[in-house]
């Protein structure tokens, strides 16, 4: 046979594939030189057990080259794979003799495998289904934690009301004794605190507003807008 340089290469990266059923499988198989007269095959396990799935003097239906006529691309592709096409693929270059031909280089085989063809969607349906049901507990445990939040805050605000009272420090005139004397009281509630001796006659203020007067039958010292029912201690 001819003589082949020491930098003669024959190259098949794919250690794994899976293919489903019915698809067209692809095998890859390229050599750095044309190398030694003989054929390249394509073999279907390995030892006295081997099956021919490639060759370059035979046919095979399904099989075709991917690369026509090339030299040194080897590769090919198998239609309608079938559940029996499972199994090692090797690529192998043989030299041919006077006697006949025997194994020059081979690759390290390729281990084809199928799956059920239905699995992958079913397998996305479920990753989207999921997915959806992780955001949507994050949803719901967000509109918990939001609502207890304005909750907790509520509370808070109507326990300060409640304890600083629902009125706010105002200007109010109490009045003991005669409409004519008025004293000036500062109170957050209802109740009037005494200012004076004069004062220490008074029990209970209940405050209520007066009507609004018309503007010119208002007189300089009539400021007051409110006025007090007193309820005078028993003598």
């Amino acid at each position: 046979g001819a003589q082949v340089g020491p930098d003669f290469e024959l190259q098949q990266p794919q250690d794994k594939v899976s293919v489903a059923a019915g698809e067209t499988l692809t095998l890859t198989c390229t050599m750095s030189a044309a190398g030694p007269l003989g054929p390249v095959k394509w073999l279907k396990g390995w030892g006295s057990g081997n099956k021919t799935v490639y060759d370059q003097t035979g046919t095979f239906p399904r099989v075709t080259r991917v690369v026509s006529h090339s030299n040194t691309d080897f590769s090919i592709r198998i239609r309608d794979v079938r559940p029996e096409d499972a199994g090692t693929y090797y690529c192998v270059k043989f030299n041919k003799m006077v006697s006949g031909v025997e194994m020059f280089r081979h690759g390290k085989g390729t281990v084809v495998s199928l799956h059920d063809r239905a699995l992958v969607p079913s397998m996305v349906a479920a990753a989207v289904l999921l997915c959806f049901l992780v955001l949507l507990g994050l949803f719901v445990t967000l509109c918990i934690y939001r609502r207890k939040r304005r909750g907790e805050a509520e509370s808070q605000r109507l326990a300060r009301l409640a304890a600083v009272g629902s009125f706010l420090p105002i200007r109010l005139r109490c009045c003991a004794g005669t409409p004519g004397t008025p004293r000036s009281v500062r109170t957050t509630s209802s109740f009037c605190t005494p200012s004076s001796k004069e004062d220490n006659d008074i029990h209970y203020a209940d405050l209520q507003p007066l009507p609004t007067a018309p503007r010119h039958s208002r007189t300089p010292g009539a400021a007051c807008s409110e006025y007090a029912s007193i309820r005078v201690a028993a003598k």
